[in-house]
């Protein structure tokens, strides 16, 4: 008898641990799923998820027009400025270019030329900071004193502003959104700045892109220029139309899904 129940212990102590190690399982599935699927509540640039209230930038566009927005962030020289504009001009392409504060400031006939050929030009910050890092206060004086800049640069006062390194929290996009500003992000990562080749680029971006897309260049990468044409054909082979970001995105009465993808609620 003894043998038998030591014997028959171990057992039920598997069965034990295999039924624990189940119910753990489907928890966690559970839990999963929920996190997954859970239904979002959009307000705005707010999405709860989970529970947890989130602000999101805007990362691209819901629509069913084949619209899509091709956008340059500046922060380095000038060097293939006058290529990438004389390239969208030849391609009629407008877009939106987002400068930090110094480089309008250094670059002040740039500034002007981006906005007298039809382009976008918002704000990249004053510093190009880890802005996540900042203060409200500190946040508050990148916005205002790079919107002026542009302002007095242009003789236009911006409402769009792109985070430097795509780095954000809730403080961030909440206190843009309190001064009137749109924080935009990008659903298309053309890697230039990695100095890939301009086939590469060129095949990122046009396998990327769809209707609503903002896609992610910068002025001084090495062969963006290069690329342009073949994304310009490409993609307007396929019927789209590249416009300025703030002809893409809807202004008010939407609502943002939890890809800070855009969704209009008229």
């Amino acid at each position: 008898m003894m043998n038998k129940r030591k014997q028959s212990a171990p057992k039920q102590s598997l069965f034990n641990r295999l039924a624990t190690a189940c119910c753990l399982i489907a928890a966690a599935t559970a839990v999963f799923l929920t996190s997954v699927f859970v239904v979002q509540k959009r307000t705005q640039d707010t999405v709860a998820v989970a529970g947890v209230a989130r602000s999101l930038p805007i990362y691209s566009v819901e629509t069913s027009e084949k619209k899509i927005a091709i956008s340059f962030d500046c922060a380095w020289g000038v060097e293939y400025t006058d290529k990438l504009l004389a390239l969208m001009e030849k391609n009629d392409v407008r877009c939106t270019f987002f400068a930090v504060q110094f480089w309008v400031e250094k670059y002040p006939e740039y500034a002007e030329k981006i906005v007298n050929a039809g382009h976008e030009l918002g704000t990249h910050s004053r510093t190009h900071s880890y802005m996540s890092k900042l203060s409200a206060p500190e946040i508050r004086d990148e916005l205002q004193t790079s919107v002026a800049a542009i302002e007095k640069a242009t003789g236009h006062k911006t409402n769009l502003f792109r985070a430097p390194y795509g780095d954000y929290d809730n403080k961030l996009i909440d206190t843009a959104k309190d001064m009137g500003l749109y924080t935009i992000q990008w659903d298309v990562d053309s890697l230039d700045w990695k100095n890939l080749s301009a086939q590469e680029i060129a095949l990122r971006v046009v396998n990327g892109a769809k209707n609503g897309s903002i896609i992610l260049c910068h002025n001084n990468g090495l062969h963006t220029a290069e690329a342009l044409p073949m994304i310009f054909s490409t993609l307007q082979n396929r019927g789209f139309t590249f416009v300025p970001i703030g002809e893409l995105i809807y202004k008010d009465n939407y609502t943002l899904d939890a890809n800070g993808r855009q969704h209009s609620n008229a």
